[in-house]
């Protein structure tokens, strides 16, 4: 499928592929979509100083992965993190993506090109304090049980692929949690909200990122 690199709202990057019209992230600002949804509704929650296994399920750009490795270093937090990606971007693709530049990070360039250039399927140690594993895998085919504190939920929109937005996937995600771990994601559509449910999670609706008026965090209690 056809990709082109655009900038965002907010003057950041994402990859648009043509054939769907679907963005990697939201076209009224990535980097503020990052913040908004991973970060100010999910990674925050999480005190200082504490370990966060975290699971991204779309691990795309590797903007979701930067950003926490940022947020963490500022609040000194210990960072397991799976990136699942079945279709991985190309390097020429990467190369293109600004978000060193945006994000004001020059020091920390070594780290967004270390996020792409480690292997795939293997846990590599990107600093001292954050390990990543990227998955090349399908998100049908993920098996883990009670590991994680926090999802990630990034995969294309249920309009595209609606596949990744059913109540099998969100059990997945639900089994994959540790009690009292957290799934946040952008969508906000009452199906999504049902299948989450469906299988276990309380959900609530939250204010949206710039450009949507709600998105969704669920809790396995």
């Amino acid at each position: 499928m056809k990709r082109e690199v655009i900038i965002t709202s907010d003057g950041s990057t994402t990859i648009r592929l043509l054939e769907w019209n679907e963005h990697y992230h939201s076209k009224h600002g990535a980097i503020q979509e990052v913040y908004h949804v991973f970060i100010k509704n999910g990674l925050e929650l999480f005190s200082d100083n504490t370990v966060v296994d975290i699971l991204e399920i779309g691990f795309g750009t590797g903007l979701n992965c930067f950003i926490t490795f940022l947020e963490a270093k500022k609040r000194n937090l210990k960072i397991d993190y799976v990136g699942v990606e079945a279709y991985p971007i190309k390097d020429d693709e990467i190369q293109k993506l600004n978000y060193v530049e945006e994000l004001k990070a020059s020091e920390d360039r070594s780290v967004f090109k270390k996020i792409h250039s480690t292997n795939w399927n293997v846990k590599e140690k990107i600093s001292g304090s954050f390990v990543l594993e990227k998955r090349k895998q399908f998100f049908e085919d993920i098996e883990d049980v009670g590991i994680y504190n926090l999802i990630y939920f990034d995969a294309f929109g249920a309009r595209v692929q609606p596949d990744l937005w059913t109540e099998n996937i969100f059990k997945k995600m639900y089994d994959a949690l540790k009690e009292g771990g957290v799934l946040v994601t952008y969508a906000a559509k009452g199906s999504v909200r049902r299948a989450m449910q469906n299988v276990g999670f309380t959900v609530e609706k939250l204010a949206g990122p710039p450009g949507k008026r709600e998105m969704l965090r669920a809790k396995k209690i």
